[in-house]
């Protein structure tokens, strides 16, 4: 990370621990960890393969679980998230997103409780929910067994949305989401539309629906959500909202290109 892009978020993880204050000091470079964790993200390797430029791996690692346990991952990207809607002139609190899932394969690693069979794209690990808003930007986050209907996981998700923002009120889904999704979501009134294909047997971009599918495109950018390694899914949620955060940096601080 560069200075500007750690001034950002440093505040979040900075340590408990301040000169002149009782308890053990702090040796370990948070803005170190933060890189590492980014390496991690990106390159898709194991974690004892941490060059050793960075902290150690076992360091790096127990404060990747602490953090994504505790939603420090989570509270680094809605800041994030809001800086660029008011960057781009909007409301810090989206008030519409578009749903939509996305299954990829569990390892060996992943026990039989926390994955499951995706039948129709014919996957055998996790599946994440995802609800972005009309910019791209991360709303929620659930990763379940690939087993889980369109349904249940949406309603998941849909509910941490709305957590989120309280201005949300609009949806967008694909054709998975059935009934019970759509009036889960009114009854909270949140007003759901699903966008059905154009044209049969032929490929379109759909209105609104693309602009999920580019997020889940930017963030498998990151090679460690390619395939899921995690035994606990709020781990991987974890490592989603890590890449996120990562992008949203870059987003912020660099100029576009012309």
């Amino acid at each position: 990370m560069s200075d500007e892009e750690w001034e950002l978020i440093a505040d979040l993880v900075a340590p408990y621990w301040t000169p002149g204050s009782m308890g053990r000091p702090v040796k370990v470079d948070r803005r170190r960890v933060v890189d590492a964790i980014f390496y991690v993200a990106a390159t898709g390797c194991q974690w004892r393969a941490l060059p050793a430029s960075y902290p150690n791996w076992n360091t790096v690692h127990r404060y990747h679980l602490e953090w994504s346990r505790d939603g420090t991952w989570e509270r680094i990207a809605e800041r994030l998230a809001s800086a660029v809607r008011t960057k781009e002139g909007r409301d810090g609190e989206p008030a519409a997103g578009i749903v939509d899932a996305r299954s990829v394969r569990a390892a060996a690693t992943v026990s039989k409780k926390t994955k499951g069979y995706d039948a129709g794209k014919r996957i055998n690990g996790r599946k994440t929910f995802g609800i972005v808003d009309t910019l791209g930007l991360l709303m929620a986050v659930v990763v379940v067994a690939a087993s889980m209907s369109d349904n249940v996981g949406g309603i998941t998700v849909a509910d941490r949305a709305r957590d989120r923002s309280a201005r949300f009120a609009k949806l967008w889904c694909d054709s998975g989401f059935k009934r019970t999704f759509i009036e889960h979501c009114r009854n909270h009134h949140v007003g759901v539309e699903v966008v059905n294909r154009i044209h049969p047997g032929q490929f379109k971009a759909l209105p609104k629906r693309w602009i999920v599918e580019r997020t889940w495109a930017w963030l498998m950018n990151s090679r460690r959500l390619q395939v899921d390694y995690e035994r606990d899914p709020i781990v991987t949620e974890g490592f989603i909202w890590a890449a996120h955060s990562r992008y949203l940096l870059r987003r912020l601080t660099q100029s576009p290109i012309a």
